[in-house]
């Protein structure tokens, strides 16, 4: 990297030199991106260094998913670069999906030159304007010399708080421009100062609740993931006796193979967490929003004789959907640690007699067996794929998913005991991330086994970024479960639009074996039931090659449990109701 003096003897850079110093600095890994005009000079200066590796993917919204991905699996801050005008709306996908779900991103996207900016230059954007409601914050960089300062505050914004994507957008003639490089040490901004620790008050208040309760429940989310906060959750759950669930992107925040797990709640929960969650009196929701996926109707979820502690970073999510009567702001694990603190000098513990009734209501429930399927010699069915996939892994994998039926299946049948472990998007429910996710996952985590569980219309949505895999040798495993409908659509269609299967049959599929194999990894097409388990296996053997299994699938399964749109909780429709 070419450093040039100043009159007074001073180092100067160019913008585009600060922006890989500054990646440098912050102990970047990665960079996920896509070169173009407006960043060609921010790319020369990546090919100069050699701090961090850039991964070349096939579309921008690849490169934000990947990054997303591999923050996701790693706790490290994802980073991705783009272009200006088409190559910052490609991104814009990706962006959304991570503001969602509180994942922490930079985007770093060129701009025009700032006198062309506003002129209806070639390839503009008001990236910005674009962005605003879907990051955490955003930056316009006009002056070379607020470059490093941008960057610095953009990885602390990013990192703290409720997590999120932070995009610093740098015109063409900033990244040309230079001055002296100077990395700031730290940073006070008078506008934002995120809180960390809960009030002691509230957090005592909700310890004697939670002790003298006949009917505990633990209701967690992603933010428990995100935090870094199973190990204290575990503790507190196995210290009340209570019973636990975790919500979709809570996955793994409590082992999933636990006697005090429920299951996950919800839309497609299973009948013994929904049913808890209704029923029980005290209900600690932890590190989780209330989303109209999870609780339903939130009139029928209300209880005038349930009491509900709240544990969030963010305070506009406490009592945004649901009336709490115990609000604690505070990042999860510090609460959950001074909670535990709070039960273990008290010497108290709920009421033996009352949890023992309770967890015997409970194993009523669980006696409904909810997630049973009925079995098949004659055709795959998607729940025994994901099943074999579980068995033959031990549970030790990365999953990725796409959004739909297979995504469900994925959530139900795969038990997860580690936090970080399951990759999906929950709240935007994104088509297409399944595969760029995986890419992430495996640069992030190169040693570990990593498979994207599919459908054959999500994996269309990025299936160029086999080439990525091609170029930089990523063996992860795709488990395509081709049921040759938009699965999910056809489920909504059958139960709510009189079987009229509205553009959701996919007639022509291609051959995705051949198709993987054109690419250069390789394919294999499963047909039979009996042929499941050696195919994943030949597949996981295959520790440093790509391997496309695309499963043909029962048409006609659908997931279930299921709440109809609109419903509570106990309205919930059972396979072996209908």
């Amino acid at each position: 990297m070419s450093v040039t003096p100043n009159v007074h003897g001073q180092p100067q850079l160019t913008g585009a030199e600060i922006v890989v110093r500054c990646l440098a600095e912050e102990q970047v890994e990665f960079v996920f991106g896509y070169p173009g005009g407006a960043v060609l000079n921010i790319y020369d200066e990546v090919f100069k260094q050699d701090k961090f590796r850039h991964v070349l993917v096939r579309h921008e919204q690849a490169a934000v998913h990947a990054a997303d991905a591999y923050s996701r699996s790693s706790n490290k801050i994802g980073v991705c670069l783009v272009t200006s005008g088409p190559g910052l709306t490609n991104a814009v996908t990706g962006i959304a999906t991570a503001h969602m779900d509180s994942i922490p991103l930079i985007i770093i996207s060129g701009q025009v030159p700032t006198h062309a900016i506003g002129q209806d230059a070639f390839q503009e954007c008001d990236t910005v304007g674009i962005t605003r409601p879907c990051v955490k914050h955003n930056f316009l960089v006009k002056d070379v010399r607020d470059l490093a300062a941008t960057f610095k505050k953009a990885f602390y914004i990013a990192t703290t708080g409720r997590p999120g994507p932070v995009l610093i957008d740098i015109p063409k003639d900033v990244t040309a421009a230079s001055c002296r490089f100077e990395y700031p040490k730290d940073v006070t901004m008078r506008s934002y100062n995120p809180g960390g620790k809960g009030h002691s008050g509230q957090i005592k208040k909700a310890a004697q609740l939670l002790l003298d309760a006949k009917r505990p429940m633990i209701y967690a989310g992603g933010g428990v993931v995100l935090n870094d906060a199973s190990a204290a959750l575990v503790k507190l759950v196995r210290m009340l006796g209570a019973p636990v669930t975790t919500t979709l992107m809570g996955l793994g925040g409590y082992p999933g193979n636990d006697a005090q797990y429920l299951g996950m709640p919800g839309m497609h929960g299973t009948y013994e967490a929904n049913q808890a969650m209704q029923d029980c009196d005290v209900l600690l929701a932890v590190g989780a929003r209330f989303d109209d996926r999870v609780i339903g109707n939130p009139s029928h979820f209300y209880r005038e004789d349930r009491k509900i502690i709240h544990v969030d970073i963010d305070p506009s999510s406490i009592s945004k959907r649901v009336r709490v009567d115990v609000p604690i702001v505070g990042y999860v694990k510090d609460v959950l640690t001074e909670m535990i603190g709070v039960l273990e000098a008290s010497g108290k513990r709920p009421d033996a007699a009352a949890l023992t009734a309770w967890w015997t209501r409970i194993k009523e429930w669980q006696s409904r067996n909810c997630l049973k399927y009925k079995a098949s010699s004659d055709v795959i069915k998607p729940q025994f794929v994901v099943q074999k996939l579980f068995e033959l892994t031990g549970g030790d994998a990365f999953i990725t998913s796409d959004v739909g039926q297979h995504q469900m299946w994925a959530a139900q049948y795969y038990r997860f005991d580690k936090p970080r472990r399951w990759i999906n998007s929950g709240g935007l429910g994104t088509m297409g991330v399944g595969l760029p996710y995986a890419m992430g996952v495996q640069l992030a985590n190169p040693d570990a086994t990593v498979a994207c569980i599919t459908g054959e219309a999500s994996i269309q949505m990025c299936i160029q970024e086999l080439s990525t895999c091609r170029q930089y040798h990523i063996p992860v495993k795709i488990i395509n479960l081709n049921n040759r409908y938009l699965g999910m659509v056809r489920q909504w269609q059958e139960f709510f639009y009189g079987n009229r299967y509205a553009e959701s049959y996919v007639d022509a599929l291609p051959d995705f074996a051949k198709l993987a194999e054109a690419y250069g990894h390789r394919g294999l097409r499963i047909e039979r039931p009996g042929d499941v388990e050696g195919a994943l296996r030949e597949a996981l053997q295959q520790k440093e090659k790509l391997v496309f299994l695309d499963f043909i699938t029962d048409q006609t399964e659908n997931v279930y449990p299921m709440i109809p749109g609109g419903k509570g909780l106990t309205e919930m429709i059972l396979a072996e109701e209908l």
